[in-house]
């Protein structure tokens, strides 16, 4: 039910949901500091960044979907990533009924309207200004386990400026995407078979009261509840999964 596979545009991600049986929970989505553009039966819409774990809210049979790389999408949408957050709103809204419309009508059409979102936005980007680079290289040495303070200097920004460019870029501040790439680690090294304990300290915690902390304030549940929903959904490969309704 729920299909990824990569896109032609730098670093995004193409994915596809068909409704999935009435008696399967939906699997949550936890945060990760990117934006999707979104195709719901007809409809575009964008997925703004989450800061907790978002629970779909399956109203449409078919979607279709691009995960912008962490930081991208606020160039080619037009919109910093903070007026997004935790936000699902039409595609009409940032760039009009009339244009939505229309696009939405040509994805539609296409045999493949993933393939036809990749198409979009690479065609958009190209009359774009490029994602801020810098943003890139934070989001790499964030995800790779390394401090706010050490990337700050890594990349040459100050303590200021880099908060300000990561609300734009990934929708809120530095510490906040490193706890949220972190609680990713770890609930991944979980998934793959890592006792709890280890894969806390693996990946950045403190000790495993320090993962379960952090898994109810960003995923809002608890480590196992999060592993029985995987379970539930094992069609989906990895702890992002699909944006789809609010």
């Amino acid at each position: 039910m729920y299909e990824e596979r990569a896109a032609l545009l730098d670093g995004a991600v193409l994915w596809t949901v068909t409704a999935r049986p009435a008696a399967r929970p939906p699997r949550p989505v936890l945060p990760d500091g990117c934006m999707d553009l979104i195709w719901a039966d007809g409809h575009l819409l964008v997925a703004g960044p989450d800061t907790r774990a978002h629970v779909p809210g399956e109203s449409a049979a078919r979607y279709a979907g691009l995960r912008f790389a962490p930081g991208d999408a606020p160039a080619v949408l037009g919109v910093p990533a903070r007026e997004l957050r935790d936000r699902r709103i039409a595609l009409d809204d940032l760039w009009g009924a009339a244009e939505a419309r229309r696009l939405a009508e040509r994805i539609t059409a296409a045999p493949d309207p993933a393939r036809a979102l990749d198409a979009l936005v690479r065609r958009r980007a190209a009359d774009t200004e490029p994602p801020d680079p810098l943003m890139r290289a934070v989001a790499a040495r964030l995800a790779a386990g390394r401090t706010v303070a050490d990337t700050a200097e890594a990349v040459g920004l100050g303590a200021r400026q880099l908060h300000r460019r990561s609300l734009d870029a990934f929708g809120y501040g530095p510490k906040t995407l490193a706890r949220i790439l972190r609680l990713r680690r770890a609930l991944a090294l979980v998934l793959a078979g890592v006792p709890q304990a280890e894969a806390a300290v693996r990946a950045g915690c403190a000790d495993q009261a320090h993962l379960a902390r952090e898994t109810r304030a960003l995923a809002g549940m608890t480590v196992g509840d999060y592993t029985a929903s995987v379970s539930a959904n094992s069609e989906t490969p990895d702890p992002s999964g699909s944006r789809t309704t609010a």
